[in-house]
């Protein structure tokens, strides 16, 4: 596991010609407490950030590293800290949307305890097999799971992840049943791809991009509305009047505490949509192959409760519980 870190973003942040406010944002370094380990994707899309934002606010962001237990240990220190703005959380789509549904007893209430300030990233997911795969499609899973139920089997990076889930968003459209195998990380589950020693997998960008780019994997199609421009040749399952529905793709957002003051929070969220709309915040997230949504706090939380009673739906219907 990889040790807890605390790490400074604009620790010097020159503050001649920062625009003045007449009550500050910020009075003093801000922390940003989050599961992601230093030098995942979400780590580095928020290091980013923070850079324009510590800008911004003339003050130093410090993130703050707690990976771990299901994203637990870092949303109890997140409770645990003065709910005054100046510590936010950094979460994904998995502890906000889907844990309510996978964990009986789950430490934390989304509604009651968190106040969405925004998105920073969203990614979707393409589906990967191996170069030489007889599937060329999304049917042809499909097809091949209704043949031979379970004998079909895909990959995912672990039990619960949107890799699983959405693999059973897919079993539950279309009445199918596959077997799911789980696997430590991205490097062994696309090994595993690769090599056939599983069908298929869900994979992002950034997670499995280099490896079908060199060849290692096939994207046979994206689990979304739209295709994307850095792989327009690969469809899209909304294309497919039986696939519409199988949409797949993972966030990772802001909060702050639920008390915070509704200006202070449209605040935050404005400055993090001018954070993302900077020229070298957008360069990286190319890189990255990031989309960043501008979500006002009001439509992240419909967006919250609209997509977790969707996966919710999901969850029941496989009868999926990870404790």
């Amino acid at each position: 596991m990889i040790a807890r870190r605390e790490i400074l973003i604009g620790g010097v942040v020159a503050l001649a010609g920062l625009p003045v406010r007449a009550q500050p944002l910020m009075t003093r370094p801000v922390r940003v407490v989050t599961p992601f380990p230093a030098g995942s994707g979400p780590d580095a899309a928020l290091r980013v950030v923070g850079e324009a934002l510590a800008r911004k606010w003339g003050q130093p962001v410090v993130v703050d590293n707690r990976p771990g237990g299901n994203g637990f240990i870092a949303i109890a220190a997140f409770k645990n800290a003065p709910p005054d703005h100046h510590t936010l959380l950094l979460i994904d789509s998995n502890q906000a949307t889907t844990h309510p549904h996978t964990f009986a007893r789950l430490p934390y209430d989304v509604e009651k305890d968190l106040q969405p300030v925004g998105m920073i990233l969203r990614t979707p997911f393409f589906v990967a097999v191996a170069p030489d795969s007889p599937l060329r499609g999304v049917e042809d899973i499909v097809a091949a799971a209704k043949a031979r139920p379970n004998a079909v089997t895909y990959g995912s990076w672990f039990m619960g992840s949107p890799g699983h889930i959405g693999a059973l968003q897919l079993q539950v459209l279309r009445g199918i049943s596959m077997t799911h195998v789980p696997y430590r990380d991205f490097g062994q589950l696309y090994a595993a791809v690769a090599t056939k020693e599983v069908d298929w997998a869900l994979g992002s960008i950034a997670s499995a991009g280099a490896l079908e780019r060199a060849g290692k994997l096939r994207f046979i199609a994206l689990a979304a509305s739209r295709r994307d421009s850095l792989y327009p040749n690969v469809p899209a399952t909304a294309e497919l009047p039986k696939l519409r529905e199988f949409d797949v793709s993972a966030w990772a957002g802001l909060f702050a505490a639920r008390s915070t003051p509704t200006p202070v929070a449209e605040q935050l969220a404005a400055d993090l949509r001018d954070a993302l709309d900077r020229p070298e915040v957008a360069e990286r997230y190319r890189t990255f192959g990031y989309e960043a949504p501008r979500l006002a706090p009001d439509a992240y939380s419909q967006l919250i409760r609209k997509e977790t009673a969707a996966w919710g739906q999901v969850i029941r219907s496989a009868n999926l519980k990870l404790d």
